[in-house]
């Protein structure tokens, strides 16, 4: 079945749900093909009027109106979310996408039934502006045609990477999840010092922003690593092998390791802590 006939349906409204539904419109997807159910009678209205999608409160008119069921709500309701479709979810042999962080494929499966084809994915909060990284990874009931329509939904958003092993996940929560804010961070220090050295902030803003952006799109479109790049543009002796320098002497390497290990080990953590509840 070609991917823009398929019936595709959003349990959760919410940001990064409303994302993927524009991503999909965006690339062609037709909104009369498209459910989403939430609580929120505002939700629902934004997104009726905004997307022209069909929406309801109720999930399981999402889950007999559609081919795949995207969970988008918050992970500490999932559980009751999951056990009020799971019949229906059976029955149709639906395929389940979770986007729900921190919560295994054990889980789902528990909550969902043995038979369920699952892909548990880790988008980052770039989806909102469509260019989001997400990891995905298929259970073993999943076939080759739905794990196409898994990335094609995930794709509609950015880019979307498969991982052979569910415990990658973490590792991929660490450094796209959690790795928006840490290009922040280091805007936020830029923009900081550069007020510091005289730049009004406006000018101080403007100036890091672009910077990123344009640092990203050469290595995005460079056959070249970070590391040839950095050298590239670093001449002997200059400003830029100056403050790499300084950086390089306040450990910045080893700091960078730590803290995604840090991220990685906290991810595990909240993932058995939302197995035992």
């Amino acid at each position: 079945m070609a991917m823009n006939t398929q019936k595709i349906g959003f349990i959760g409204g919410g940001n990064m749900a409303s994302s993927l539904i524009s991503g999909l419109i965006a690339s062609g997807h037709k909104p009369e093909l498209i459910w989403v159910s939430d609580i929120n009678a505002e939700t629902r209205n934004n997104l009726s009027r905004n997307l022209q999608v069909n929406v309801t409160d109720s999930n399981q008119d999402v889950v007999n109106a559609t081919d795949v069921i995207v969970l988008a709500v918050k992970p500490q309701i999932l559980a009751e979310v999951a056990s009020g479709i799971a019949a229906l979810i059976q029955q149709k042999q639906a395929l389940v996408v979770s986007i729900a962080a921190g919560i295994s494929q054990k889980s789902l499966t528990k909550w969902l039934g043995d038979n369920t084809a699952i892909v548990r994915c880790m988008p980052n909060t770039p989806a909102l502006v469509l260019t989001g990284a997400t990891g995905l990874h298929a259970n073993e009931k999943v076939s080759a045609e739905q794990r196409d329509l898994a990335e094609n939904i995930l794709r509609a958003v950015g880019i979307a990477l498969w991982v052979n092993d569910e415990a990658q996940l973490d590792a991929v929560t660490a450094v796209s999840g959690s790795g928006p804010a840490y290009y922040f961070l280091l805007m936020e220090a830029m923009e900081k010092t550069a007020r510091e050295l005289g730049l009004d902030e406006q000018t101080a803003r403007l100036l890091v922003q672009q910077t990123a952006l344009g640092a990203a799109k050469i290595a995005l479109e460079s056959a070249e690593s970070p590391e040839q790049l950095r050298k590239r543009v670093t001449s002997p002796g200059g400003t830029t092998q100056r403050a790499i320098e300084t950086f390089i002497e306040g450990g910045f390497s080893e700091l960078v390791s730590k803290a995604l290990h840090a991220a990685r080990d906290r991810s595990i953590e909240m993932s058995n802590l939302a197995e035992k509840s």
